[in-house]
């Protein structure tokens, strides 16, 4: 059932949902409709550093509550999470616009790093070494960096999210969120869960906002870290902020995914993976598939062939709709900004194989809908090939052989996720040795690692050293620290003032 009623959100700071103060408030639409069915308030500077004060307060004891039983919380914040995915998955589509389908496959994978969290006390075991001197021991501890933030991007508000925060406060930490203010229902959701799993009160925050917020927790000296996803251009922006004042960093950001497909490739393979990869989620993730490089001109031909029914077949429709294979754009200025990609892509002299921009579900004629669209002989100097779109459009770059493919994926500045569909072991083995991308797919469009390996890209995909999740999720949220002990027996004694040979000191 479409949203219609208009209401206001709130903030969750020290387990409570907080009304805004700040009297600036920013508009979450209904896409299916195009209305604006709710409003959230944007934090001001002092709301934030009440969410980190907050935060602060609660991490001394949460440091101190033994790994088990952090993790205890989590394993009941997971059942929670698992009973109400239909809920989640509901408040999630009726503010994004993706399908029911795709909301709950987002909140499963969600769910596999809450898992993968639960298991944390294990890789926060140490190492020591016994003697590395006469009656000195040395050895490692991980320990958690204080209150961390957290910035996530619109398309995945329960998955990304989720990414961040368990693993944090696995490991210890308190957590300020500051969700994408186009769709912060489902993360305050969330947040709630937290609680009534049993979460202390102040160890996870979520403060809605814009600019300020984001400005607020890059330059607080109360937050010692940073997790970001979202585009290039503000991911770049949080990193070098966030670094200039002493945070630790991690912001994963925009991609030109390449799937190239050479003439041995499994072709109705190919094409149903192209088909997922492209229009999944309208489009609208950093791992979709945006540019497929086919290798010489018949399988470049044949390619086009199978996918224009495909892409003009799309069941466009609004989350209600059981039989919807996509749902619409995220709000009006996400709409606009991908439909004119479109026609600039035509001004450039693509071949535009297949128009989305007239669809319009009936009975939604308002919703910010837009079809699959189809570009082929796309070359290398046009924007919609260099820019990312983060919508329903597919560009297709012929390519006479794979050194040609190869080193087209490698010269874009993106470098995320990049995939090969071939029958060739050898092909395949040099491609993944070979490609400048963080995450590879053989026959696999969609490379994303599962929760106990780590996501992450690689040039202006990635910013700063360490992925999100699994074991680099862990090495980012805590710190090292290395003690060397010696305990005086009495057997020996007299002061020594230089070193001896053989490591005696």
């Amino acid at each position: 059932m479409d949203v219609k009623v208009t209401n206001t959100l709130h903030h969750y700071i020290g387990g409570q949902k907080i009304e805004g103060t700040s009297g600036r408030f920013g508009d979450i639409y209904n896409p299916a409709t195009g209305e604006i069915t709710t409003k959230v308030p944007f934090a001001s500077a002092d709301e934030v550093r009440q969410a980190i004060a907050t935060a602060a307060k609660a991490f001394p004891a949460w440091a101190a509550t033994p790994p088990a039983q952090r993790v205890q919380i989590l394993f009941r914040f997971r059942d929670l999470v698992k009973q109400r995915t239909d809920e989640l998955a509901e408040l999630l589509s009726s503010e994004h616009g993706k399908t029911l389908a795709d909301a709950k496959g987002s909140v499963t994978r969600g769910v596999e790093v809450v898992e993968f969290a639960c298991g944390i006390p294990q890789m926060l075991k140490g190492e020591f070494n016994e003697g590395v001197s006469r009656g000195v021991d040395s050895y490692s501890v991980r320990q958690p960096l204080g209150v961390c933030g957290g910035i996530t991007p619109f398309n995945f508000p329960a998955m990304v999210p989720m990414w961040m925060f368990p693993i944090a406060l696995a490991c210890g930490n308190t957590f300020v969120l500051k969700p994408s203010e186009k769709d912060p229902s489902v993360t305050l959701r969330l947040a709630e869960l937290m609680t009534e799993a049993g979460l202390p009160e102040g160890v996870l925050n979520v403060v809605n906002g814009d600019k300020e917020a984001v400005d607020t927790l890059l330059t607080d000296p109360g937050i010692a870290s940073i997790s970001f996803v979202g585009s290039v251009g503000i991911g770049e922006y949080v990193y070098t902020t966030g670094c200039a004042h002493g945070k630790r960093v991690q912001a994963l950001c925009g991609a030109k995914n390449h799937m190239v497909v050479m003439p041995d490739a499994d072709m109705d393979q190919a094409v149903d993976a192209i088909m997922g990869a492209a229009y999944g989620s309208a489009g609208e993730r950093c791992m979709a598939i945006s540019v497929v490089v086919p290798v010489g001109e018949r399988t470049a031909d044949e390619l086009v062939e199978r996918l224009k029914p495909r892409v003009e077949g799309l069941k466009i429709g609004p989350y209600t709709d059981p039989e919807a294979e996509m749902g619409p754009l995220v709000t009006p200025q996400h709409y606009e900004k991908v439909k004119n990609y479109v026609a600039v892509g035509v001004a450039e002299g693509a071949e535009l194989v297949v128009d989305g921009r007239d669809v319009k579900p009936k009975g939604y004629e308002n919703g910010l809908f837009l079809g699959g669209c189809l570009f082929d002989k796309v070359r290398p100097d046009m924007r919609i090939y260099n820019e990312e779109i983060f919508g329903p459009v597919l560009s297709i770059v012929r390519a006479e052989n794979y050194d040609e493919a190869l080193g087209l994926v490698n010269a874009h500045e993106l470098g995320n996720g990049a995939a090969v569909f071939t029958r060739d072991g050898d092909c395949a083995r040099h491609f993944s040795s070979a490609v400048q991308s963080g995450m590879v797919g053989v026959n696999v469009p969609i490379p994303v690692p599962v929760a106990y390996h780590s996501f992450g890209g690689w040039k202006r995909s990635l910013f700063g050293d360490l992925y999100v999740h699994g074991p680099e999720g862990v090495k980012f949220f805590t710190k090292l620290k290395t003690i060397t002990a010696r305990w005086p027996s009495g057997i020996r004694s007299g002061a020594q003032f230089n070193f001896k040979a053989g490591g005696e000191h």
